[in-house]
């Protein structure tokens, strides 16, 4: 199953929306971003040498970014911004001013 950013954003929205409390504030959402990246981070070092706990859970790396993309995805509805016209300017932005900056793999004709 695929899933546009926009596919994405109304689904999101469709859940909230049905909470009087509605989005969180943009800082409370910036706090929940960055425990997200901070659950990412755990992830990647127990799977990159750190022994987790005892009784710790090694963790979820795609359940992971998923929450982090579903606050994204909540910041950005919430104020209002499309992540699809975000991405395609972001992706434009640097496979222009990066289109040289690395070595690109050789093609074989």
């Amino acid at each position: 199953m695929s899933l546009t950013f926009e596919e994405a954003g109304a689904r999101v929205d469709a859940y909230i929306s049905q909470f009087e409390e509605g989005y969180f504030p943009p800082l409370l959402l910036l706090a929940r971003l960055t425990e997200e990246v901070g659950e990412i981070a755990r992830v990647l070092a127990h799977e990159n040498g750190k022994t987790p706990k005892p009784g710790e859970d090694v963790g979820d790396l795609e359940m992971e970014l998923a929450d982090l993309l579903f606050v994204m995805v909540c910041l950005a509805n919430r104020r209002g911004l499309s992540l699809e016209r975000g991405f395609t300017r972001m992706m434009e932005k640097i496979e222009t001013r990066d289109a040289e900056r690395w070595t690109r793999k050789e093609t074989r004709e």
